[in-house]
């Protein structure tokens, strides 16, 4: 008797180590099983685009451009890369106000970005946008059309809109939408929420003017790209677009710049609280940085605790030359809580047909003016 009880227990924990180890597994027979709530979600938004299409639900269009930037997924597939380079593109030429929703800020309604406004009160990451260019205008609203009529009457000099985020919001009518999606975590092969990762379902991509594909490895062959604009299918008033993520040259604290290669005489604490850190991770791994890791959840809101651990992991590692090292859209929910603390910017990059992207850009603007 008493060897059955210990065989069944020992049986039961193989059964327990094997569940852990297929825990992914498991993961998605969860969620194949939730199928039959995709498809009521997915013939839900099927029927909301279809009166918005009609005419039925009402979307409202400006008298300056607005260019829409989002995706079909859930997570990140590059968006803030993707409003900088638009940034970078128009600023010199246009007076840009960027529009965010301001997820998981502590404040409801249009915020303006200003001095006396919180990073806690304005979200990350648009404030990561007020911060890093100073020459544009940046404001958050959940209610996108009430947000862009704000802006128009706080500032009449705006030339475009940038929207952040908002390829679902259509209540707006943009004048150019741009559709991301990620090299390793295509629209294509994925479902409606909650089997999938898809917010509404994939012929919802043939609303954008452009789809870029980001993320992509540097040897993207292009044998490659063919395969995936076949199952894009993109139609024949769309262009697809190829793009990679560049991080900088230097590592950047308040007093001082570091060039990255330096970073494999330092040993290094990499804090992050993003949606997707293996790029991240890979890249400084290829520098031959040596680094300990602090992962947090994407916008996380760091705390005392928090910063007691990264204070104890930092003052545990050995010899002098040691720092501690984010991303610039951590860095700001971090400022004034750590000192010395250095960040690397990331870009986006075309890996071909950025000068055809910029035009299709430039051309709608230009075609309200």
């Amino acid at each position: 008797m008493f060897f059955c009880l210990n065989l069944l227990l020992f049986l039961g924990l193989l059964q327990y180590i094997y569940l852990f180890m297929n825990y992914k597994l498991i993961f998605r027979f969860f969620r194949s099983a939730l199928f039959p709530f995709s498809i009521l979600y997915g013939f839900v938004m099927s029927i909301r685009n279809l009166f918005f299409d009609w005419g039925f639900f009402s979307s409202r269009s400006f008298s300056v451009p607005v260019i829409a930037v989002g995706n079909l997924s859930v997570g990140g597939t590059g968006k803030t890369p993707q409003i900088a380079y638009l940034i970078h593109l128009l600023q010199k030429d246009f007076k840009v106000a960027v529009l965010s929703r301001g997820y998981k800020r502590k404040s409801k309604g249009f915020v303006l970005a200003s001095s006396e406004v919180s990073v806690d009160e304005f979200g990350d990451e648009p404030y990561c946008f007020y911060k890093k260019f100073p020459n544009i205008i940046v404001a958050v609203d959940e209610n996108r059309s009430h947000g862009i009529q704000k802006l128009l009457d706080c500032h009449a000099e705006i030339d475009v809109v940038l929207l952040d985020d908002a390829f679902q919001h259509r209540k707006v009518h943009a004048s150019f939408y741009t559709l991301l999606t990620s090299y390793d975590a295509l629209y294509t092969k994925d479902f409606v929420l909650p089997a999938g990762n898809l917010r509404e379902p994939r012929r919802g991509a043939k609303r954008a003017n452009a789809i870029l594909v980001t993320k992509c490895p540097l040897e993207i062959s292009t044998e490659e790209r063919q395969r995936i604009l076949q199952k894009i299918a993109p139609t024949a008033l769309q262009q697809v677009f190829f793009t990679k993520i560049s991080y900088a040259p230097f590592v950047v604290s308040e007093s001082d710049q570091l060039p990255v290669a330096s970073l494999r005489n330092y040993a290094v604490v990499l804090l992050t609280g993003i949606a997707n850190p293996k790029p991240l991770l890979a890249y400084l791994t290829e520098q031959q940085v040596a680094f300990t890791h602090l992962s947090y959840p994407d916008h996380h809101s760091f705390g005392a605790a928090d910063i007691q651990t990264i204070q104890k992991t930092f003052a545990a590692l050995e010899g002098e030359n040691k720092l501690l090292l984010t991303t610039e859209k951590d860095a700001v929910r971090l400022q004034g809580k750590i000192e010395r603390l250095y960040t690397l910017g990331i870009q986006t990059d075309f890996i071909e047909g950025g000068k055809d992207f910029d035009t299709e850009i430039r051309n709608n603007i230009d075609s309200f003016y």
